[in-house]
């Protein structure tokens, strides 16, 4: 349970971070128009801290870590959304800075959420086989 504890408070950490990136680099480079940097504070917190929170529960209530498909859920959803919340930076960074980026970011990007919507479903099935009529 600690772990889980612990990745949430990760996830705090980094949103919070991720917010004042966001709002400094934007000031520090006289930027006002829309970026994916104004997303990653309320992903983090809500799909990284608040999800691991919940989490947190369900293993209190239900034993969900006992489950072998939990690691594949733990270390699946945790990469979906680092890569995610990583092409969110550099894309964010680059629209920031005046670049242009291509297909290549977009690509990465959906395999992030791929990676999440696979370890959500490996959550879903530990749910299942520990919730039974």
């Amino acid at each position: 349970m600690r772990k889980l504890l612990m990745t949430s408070f990760v996830y705090c950490l980094l949103g919070l971070a991720s917010g004042v990136y966001y709002r400094e680099f934007t000031k520090y480079n006289d930027f006002t128009g829309d970026t994916q940097l104004s997303v990653i504070h309320t992903h983090l917190l809500m799909l990284g801290m608040f999800m691991f929170l919940i989490v947190l529960v369900l293993e209190k209530n239900f034993q969900i870590m006992s489950s072998k498909n939990f690691k594949l859920f733990y270390y699946l959803y945790n990469a979906g959304l680092i890569v995610t919340v990583t092409l969110f930076v550099i894309k964010g960074s680059i629209t920031v800075l005046g670049g242009t980026t291509g297909s290549a970011l977009a690509g990465m990007a959906g395999l992030g959420h791929i990676l999440l919507t696979v370890g959500l479903m490996y959550l879903f099935i530990i749910l299942f086989e520990k919730i039974k009529k």
